[in-house]
């Protein structure tokens, strides 16, 4: 489970979401907090109970009105939606779309999976399946959509970037070489 929720509220949500809600529900919940992340400005403010009502359909009452940073909800609901799914135990197989692992995305944009792990951090929706009974983060197909469509030009920058391959470094290492030696 994720440590790193920006705000405690959501961090307690999904406290009880992963003790007490039913696979189904928590399955439907995932659906839900990803339909919200797509709408949330992230220069707006929002509170809890709003976030809590689109989610489970709740309204709480006893919990402070507190305002949440549209950037953080944006933050705290990614992590929210990866720890949910852990709990529920979602067998890839009964996805009804496909699902793309972090090596398929990475060779689908021609990126690095730390490349794909950064996208993760800017907004790309994952959730953990079971991959052949190992969970593994995984991205439906309609996330990574939403994902480059909204980030197209974070994905053409990507696929277009290259890394040096072995010769070009042996080759600027044997330049500054002989540029060091020659004072």
């Amino acid at each position: 489970m994720h440590s790193r929720f920006r705000t405690p509220i959501l961090a307690q949500m999904r406290d009880q979401q992963v003790r007490f809600a039913p696979r189904a529900k928590k399955i439907e919940q995932i659906e839900q907090a990803e339909r919200l992340i797509a709408e949330i400005d992230p220069e707006k403010t929002y509170t809890y109970e709003y976030i809590c009502f689109r989610i489970t359909g709740y309204r709480p009452h006893a919990v402070p009105n507190e305002p949440i940073h549209g950037e953080d909800a944006r933050h705290d609901l990614r992590l929210l939606i990866e720890d949910i799914s852990d709990s529920a135990d979602i067998d890839v197989a009964d996805v009804p779309e496909p699902v793309r692992t972090v090596d398929e995305l990475a060779k689908m944009f021609n990126v690095s999976t730390k490349t794909i792990s950064r996208w993760r951090q800017q907004g790309l929706v994952s959730r953990r399946f079971l991959f052949s009974g190992r969970k593994r983060v995984g991205f439906l197909q309609s996330s990574v959509d939403r994902f480059v469509n909204s980030n197209r030009e974070r994905v053409e920058r990507g696929a277009s970037f290259s890394q040096l391959t072995d010769l070009e470094r042996e080759e600027i290492i044997h330049r500054a070489r002989r540029l060091a030696q020659s004072g």
